[in-house]
């Protein structure tokens, strides 16, 4: 899967912002991408080694609109944790 695909956007949250600390970084990936991918785009993007990969897929519940029931898309997060306290400049 080509790296330019495979990260959406960084999840910017009162939680992830303090897991910078600690060199874990959080993006929205695309649900196909396996944890060989997201490490190989993250490593290629923003040119830092990554440690470890943890994923998880978010379900998309179904929301009440005045139309009827709209469903919310399935998505995918990955938690990127960087080697030898590396950080990403972005954050």
């Amino acid at each position: 899967m080509d790296s330019a695909y495979v990260i959406k956007k960084p999840i910017v949250t009162e939680k992830s912002t303090h897991d910078t600390e600690e060199s874990k970084y959080t993006f929205l990936v695309d649900r196909k991408a396996t944890k060989d991918d997201i490490k190989q785009a993250v490593q290629q993007v923003y040119g830092v080694k990554v440690d470890k990969v943890a994923t998880q897929v978010r379900k998309g519940g179904s929301r009440r609109t005045r139309f009827g029931y709209v469903d919310a898309k399935v998505t995918k997060k990955a938690v990127v944790t960087l080697k030898d306290g590396a950080t990403i400049e972005l954050f």
